[in-house]
C-alpha cells in the first residue's frame, strides 16, 4: 500500500468543507492556507459552492480530477461509503478526522465497514479517531487543531494519541518538523506502516514514536529495519500493558520481561532510544536528527560549564545513567591550564568559570582542547538562556559553535533546566549543526542515545520472521513439567534424568536406578509454583524418605490429576532463570539470576529472538551478578558456554514447537555444565 499520496499530496479534497468554526472541516481548510499549500483543494458539501473560497462540489465522486488525499471530517456513520467513493474515484488516500469508530463499542461494526471499503480499493486510511497528518515540506497542514507557521527540518513523529500530537507541534523547543502523523485508531494504516513509509521519505532524519499498544511486532521489526538501513533515528515512547503480558505474569517471566521490556528490547536491538516521558521523547528525537552530533569515533563524554554546582550534579547524572566521563589526557589538561584563569578547576566535567564570559575566540579554543583529547569523542556544552539577556549572550554562542565546529569530537548545547532554552537561541545553534536540548538530564540521555551503534537491518529481519512464525502457532494451554522437559530432552536442552512413579513402589525403584540424592515432584498442567503449594520435596537421600515424600504429595489437594516425577538432583551451583516469550510484541529470551529470588533480583538480560550463543554471552557480561557467572575475587566461574547453549537451546525450541512461553527456573549452573532443574511451558 502506498502511503506517499498521504505524506506528500498535490491535491487535496476536504468532505464536510464548511466555515464554521471550530468544525474540523473549518480548521483544515484554514491550516492549509496558513501552511500555504499551492496545489488544487476542493471542498465536498452538497449544500455549498465555495468554503474559504475553495471550490465546493456535491460529492467525491463529482471530483474533476482525483486527489491524492481525500480527508473525511463528516459524522462517523457515511465515512465508510466516502471511502469506498475516494476508492472509486481512483484517488491516493484517505485521511479519516472524524470520532465514533472502534474507540466505542458502538462504533465496532462500522469501523469493520470502513476497514472492508479501503481493503477493497487498496486504499490507505490515516485514522478514523485521529488528527491527521501535517507535512511541513509541502505546506499540507491538513490537522484537526490549529496549527501555526512551521518551518520545515528533519523531525518527523507518528503518535497513536492525536494530543501528543498537537503539544509536539505547539511546543517551543526548536524543534524543525518535517511530518507529524496522528494515526488514531489504526484501522488501515497502522504505526509501522508509517514508520516504514517515513523511512522511505525525503528528508526524514529522525522519528518520534507514541505507541499506545504493542500492535504487529513482525512489521514494527520490519519497520525498525527500513530506518536503519537509511540512518534514520528512532525515539520511542510507549504506554500500556497488553493482554499478552497479564497471561505471561502467571510465571516469573512475566515480571521479569513484561511487555514493555521486551518491546524496549527490540527499540534498543534497533538502535533506537527509549524515552521515559513526552519531554524526554521530543527531546531524543531532535538530537538524534543532527548526523553531526553522532560521535565518529570511540571515546566518553566531556561535560563543559562555567559552574561548579553544574559540574557536579552533571557528574552524578551521568554516573547513574553509566555515562562515561573520561580523565583528560596530560598534554589535554596542559594546554587548557595556560588557557583557563587560575580559579578554574580542570577536569572532566570541567569548569571554564565565568570569568572567561562574552570571550567567544578563548571559549571556542577551551572547547577546540578538550575535543582534540583522544579520550574524548563527545561534548556536551552547558548553555543558559534566561529572558533580557544583553550582547554578551550572543558571544557565547558563537564561541560554542566555532568551537564545536573545530572541535574533532561531536557536540550537542544544553541548558541546565529546560525553561532556559530560549527558542531563537536554539535555532541558531541548531542551524549550526549542534542540536540544542532542554535540560542536563534529558541531555546527557541524548549523548547516551547518540552512542548507540545502529541496528542490523538483517537481524531485524530475522526477529521480524521469528515473530511471524510463533505467531502462527495455536496454543492450547500449560504443560506438565514432565512434559515441558520430554519437549526439552527432543530439543538436546540439559535436563536432569528422571521419570513418573505411579506409586510408591515405583518412586522407590526410580529412585534407586537414578541414584541418591533425588527430587520427587507433582507434575501436572495446573501446577505452576510448586514450592509456594509444597509439591516437592528435594535432596531425598534414601528410599524411606522417597517412600514418605510420596504418600505426602498425593495427599496435597491439587495434586489431582497430577503425575508424580522423580529426578536425579542436580549438582550444586549458580541458580539461573532462562526462559522465553512467544506472546510479546517480538519473541524474546530472559536470561538472568533466578531460583526463589528472581523477581527480588530483577537482573536480567532481555533479548529477542532468535538469539545465539555469541549474542547471550554479550548480554549476561553485562548483568549486575555477572560476577557469580564469569568468576572474579577468587571465586571460580561457572561452565558459561554450557549457559549460553542450553539458553541458545530454549529459545530456538520456543520458535520451533510454537509456544508461547518456556520458562526454565532454576536452572543451575556450575563449572561442570548447566541443567534445567525446573520448566514451565504453554503452548
Amino acid at each position: 500500500m502506498d502511503l506517499a499520496p498521504l505524506l506528500a499530496p498535490r491535491s487535496l479534497a476536504v468532505v464536510g468543507a464548511t466555515e464554521k468554526e471550530g468544525a474540523y472541516a473549518d480548521t483544515v481548510l484554514r491550516n492549509l492556507a496558513t501552511a500555504g499549500f499551492a496545489g488544487p483543494v476542493w471542498g465536498v458539501n452538497p449544500k455549498r459552492s465555495d468554503a474559504h473560497g475553495r471550490p465546493c462540489v456535491p460529492s467525491v465522486s463529482d471530483l474533476p480530477e482525483p486527489v491524492d488525499a481525500v480527508v473525511v471530517a463528516i459524522p462517523a456513520p457515511s465515512v465508510p461509503g466516502v471511502v469506498r467513493e475516494a476508492g472509486e474515484r481512483g484517488c491516493g488516500g484517505a485521511i479519516v478526522l472524524s470520532a465514533g469508530f472502534g474507540e466505542v463499542a458502538s462504533g465496532r461494526a462500522l469501523e469493520e465497514e470502513l476497514r472492508r471499503a479501503a481493503a477493497d480499493h487498496g486504499l490507505p486510511v490515516c485514522g478514523p479517531n485521529g488528527n491527521g497528518i501535517v507535512a511541513v515540506r509541502h505546506g499540507a497542514a491538513v490537522w484537526g487543531d490549529r496549527v501555526g507557521h512551521l518551518e520545515p527540518g528533519g523531525v518527523a513523529m507518528v503518535t497513536q494519541s492525536g494530543n501528543v500530537g498537537v503539544n509536539a507541534l505547539g511546543s517551543q523547543r526548536g524543534i524543525r518538523w518535517h511530518t507529524v502523523v496522528s494515526v488514531g485508531n489504526g484501522t488501515v494504516c497502522t504505526t509501522p506502516d508509517w514508520l516504514a513509509a517515513l523511512a522511505e521519505t525525503d528528508g526524514v532524519r529522525s522519528v518520534a514514536l507514541f505507541c499506545e499498544a504493542d500492535g504487529d511486532g513482525a512489521a514494527l521489526a520490519e519497520a525498525l529495519a527500513a530506518c536503519a538501513e537509511r540512518g534514520i533515528g528512532v525515539a520511542v515512547l510507549k504506554v500500556g500493558a497488553s493482554e499478552a503480558g497479564q497471561r505471561a505474569a502467571s510465571a516469573h517471566t512475566g515480571s521479569l520481561a513484561g511487555d514493555q521490556r521486551v518491546f524496549r528490547a527490540l527499540v534498543e536491538e534497533a538502535g533506537g532510544a527509549w524515552a521515559e516521558d513526552f519531554h524526554d521523547l521530543l527531546e531524543l528525537a531532535k538530537a538524534l536528527a543532527e548526523p553531526r552530533a553522532r560521535p565518529a569515533r570511540g571515546g566518553g563524554l566531556a561535560v563543559l560549564t562555567c559552574s561548579g554546582g553544574d559540574s557536579g550534579v552533571a557528574a552524578d547524572e551521568a554516573t547513574r545513567l553509566g555515562v562515561e566521563l573520561p580523565e583528560l589526557a596530560p598534554a589535554t589538561r596542559e594546554r587548557l591550564a595556560r588557557l583557563l584563569p587560575d580559579a578554574a578547576t580542570i577536569g572532566n566535567p570541567l569548569d571554564y568559570t565565568a570569568m572567561i564570559w562574552g570571550d567567544a575566540p578563548l571559549l571556542a579554543e577551551i572547547i577546540e582542547t578538550v575535543g582534540a583529547d583522544p579520550a574524548i569523542a563527545q561534548l556536551l556544552l552547558l548553555y543558559d538562556h534566561p529572558a533580557d539577556v544583553d550582547e554578551s549572550w550572543a558571544e557565547v554562542r558563537r564561541g560554542l559553535i566555532d568551537g564545536a565546529r573545530a572541535a574533532d569530537a561531536a557536540a550537542i548545547v544544553a541548558s541546565t533546566l529546560p525553561d532556559l532554552l530560549d527558542a531563537a537561541a536554539a535555532d541558531e545553534l541548531s542551524e549550526s549543526g549542534l542540536p540544542a536540548i532542554a535540560g542536563l538530564r534529558t541531555a546527557l540521555l541524548c549523548a547516551r542515545a547518540l552512542r548507540r551503534p545502529p541496528g542490523d537491518p538483517a537481524r531485524l529481519r530475522e526477529i521480524a520472521a521469528a515473530t511471524r512464525a510463533v505467531a502462527a502457532g495455536e496454543g492450547d494451554g500449560w504443560l506438565a513439567e514432565a512434559q515441558a522437559k520430554e519437549l526439552l530432552r527432543e530439543a538436546g536442552v540439559a535436563v536432569p534424568p528422571g521419570g513418573l512413579a505411579s506409586d510408591a513402589d515405583e518412586a522407590a525403584r526410580l529412585a534407586a536406578q537414578l541414584g541418591y540424592p533425588v527430587a520427587l515432584k507433582l507434575s501436572g498442567p495446573h501446577l505452576l509454583h510448586k514450592s509456594e503449594l509444597g509439591a516437592l520435596a528435594l535432596g531425598l537421600r534414601e528410599e524411606a524418605e522417597v517412600r514418605d515424600s510420596f504418600v505426602r504429595l498425593r495427599a496435597i489437594r491439587e495434586a489431582d490429576g497430577a503425575d508424580v516425577l522423580v529426578e536425579a538432583m542436580a549438582e550444586p551451583g549458580v541458580e539461573l532463570v532462562i526462559a522465553a516469550r512467544g506472546d510479546a510484541v517480538v519473541p524474546a529470551l530472559v536470561v538472568g539470576l533466578g531460583g526463589i529470588w528472581t523477581e527480588a533480583l530483577d537482573d536480567v538480560a532481555v533479548i529477542p529472538l532468535p538469539a545465539d550463543a555469541t549474542r547471550i554471552e554479550r548480554e549476561l557480561r553485562r548483568l549486575r551478578g555477572a560476577p557469580l557467572l564469569f568468576g572474579g575475587r577468587g571465586r571460580e566461574g561457572v561452565d558459561v558456554g554450557a549457559v549460553c547453549a542450553l539458553a541458545e537451546g530454549a529459545g530456538r525450541l520456543l520458535l520451533s514447537a510454537r509456544l508461547s512461553l518456556l520458562e526454565l527456573n532454576p536452572v543451575i549452573a556450575s563449572a561442570g555444565g548447566a541443567v534445567a532443574a525446573d520448566a514451565l511451558a504453554r503452548r
